[in-house]
């Protein structure tokens, strides 16, 4: 059972990092170009879950011998933890960045004040090719990763700020960038990063990563070292339940008994039993929500709605729920297709609706 690794596991094994050769080759050829003086500019995307991250990692160490890499996870920072992201805390976090995966021999210029936001910002956005052009001996290039690139959206004048990095960006080589973020081709921070009038303009390469198809999926549980067993309708349920997302995938089976077929029925029992373990960012996502938007979303269990559906449900009026439906949507709770909006994630819908069969209540308040 534990070689079964959760998404969250960043030293993931040959085995559990499963048929992303496509992938690692893509994104491979494209950073390397960066040895031959270009700069090529990376958006990568893909729903929560889907391996974003590890990718990023198993990246890192195929290249990390010849180039500097230097990998910033947003969501890991103090900063954001205390709900204090801005953009100079942004600078600061690639600066320290640079400074930690330095090596020895790649001396890296120290910043005389950090008091000067404008001096700083200008200083770091300029290091990654300064500490090329002077050790060139030495790397074929830089990379920068930044993971968890929607949570600049928590910033005012993300706009400003984005088109701010791209006056470095566009002029660096053998730099290359890499921003990785947990969301769809729908998210507006995709326009404000790609989109005709966004900050790159159609210049930055975006990657969707995908979920496992059903026969990725099928062969993936059957490398796994546990005897898991199920009929093909015991399979089809355990697909539609993951979705084929490898997060879903990895934990679910770690549930699973092994040397018994699972029937279909089998797998909707086990899957109910499992939607805590699941559901535990949706969970914690929950409990930082207001009651309004709580109960924006139970509004949206049955069907998607438009928003004037939506206030007619919960009696107020169309213009309050402007601040609500645009927190979910940054919270990438809820997506806004065809005119509606709907649930993102099918787990948060089967977990509120397991916590109502239950309880008889939603989950609105915890003591």
């Amino acid at each position: 059972m534990d070689e079964i690794a959760s998404i969250t596991d960043t030293n993931l094994t040959e085995t559990q990092f499963y048929n992303r050769a496509d992938e690692i080759n893509m994104l491979s050829s494209l950073l390397g170009t960066t040895e031959f003086n270009s700069s090529p500019t990376i958006l990568l995307t893909g729903i929560r879950g889907v391996g974003k991250t590890a990718l990023i990692k198993k990246i890192k160490h195929k290249f990390d011998k010849e180039y500097l890499v230097v990998d910033i996870d947003l969501s890991r920072s103090n900063v954001y933890q205390q709900k204090k992201l801005s953009r100079g805390s942004i600078i600061k976090i690639i600066y320290d960045a640079i400074i930690k995966v330095s090596y020895e021999h790649i001396p890296v210029p120290i910043f005389e004040s950090e008091e000067n936001y404008a001096r700083l910002a200008d200083f770091v956005m300029e290091l990654p090719q300064k500490i090329y052009e002077d050790n060139s001996d030495k790397l074929k290039g830089v990379f920068i990763f930044i993971d968890e690139i929607q949570l600049i959206k928590d910033l005012d004048n993300v706009d400003k700020f984005l088109w701010y990095m791209r006056s470095f960006i566009q002029n660096q080589k053998n730099v290359a960038y890499l921003f990785c973020g947990s969301m769809s081709l729908k998210d507006s921070l995709i326009n404000d990063l790609n989109g005709k009038e966004g900050a790159f303009g159609g210049r930055m390469l975006t990657i969707e990563i995908h979920p496992f198809s059903k026969q990725t999926t099928r062969e993936y549980i059957e490398s796994i070292p546990r005897n898991i067993l199920l009929d093909d309708g015991g399979f089809e349920r355990f697909y539609k339940c993951t979705r084929g997302i490898p997060y879903y995938i990895n934990i679910f089976a770690k549930i699973l008994p092994e040397n018994i077929t699972l029937t279909e029925n089998n797998i909707i029992e086990l899957f109910k039993d499992s939607i805590d373990y699941l559901a535990v960012h949706f969970i914690f996502m929950w409990s930082k929500l207001t009651f309004q938007e709580q109960k924006i979303i139970i509004s949206l269990l049955g069907k998607p709605k438009r928003r004037i559906e939506i206030a007619n449900t919960l009696e107020v009026t169309s213009g309050s729920l402007n601040r609500p439906l645009n927190r979910l949507l940054d919270f990438d709770l809820i997506e806004y297709v065809n005119d509606k909006y709907q649930i993102t994630d099918p787990i948060l819908t089967y977990w509120l609706q397991n916590s109502h069969e239950k309880n008889g209540i939603y989950p609105f308040r915890s003591i």
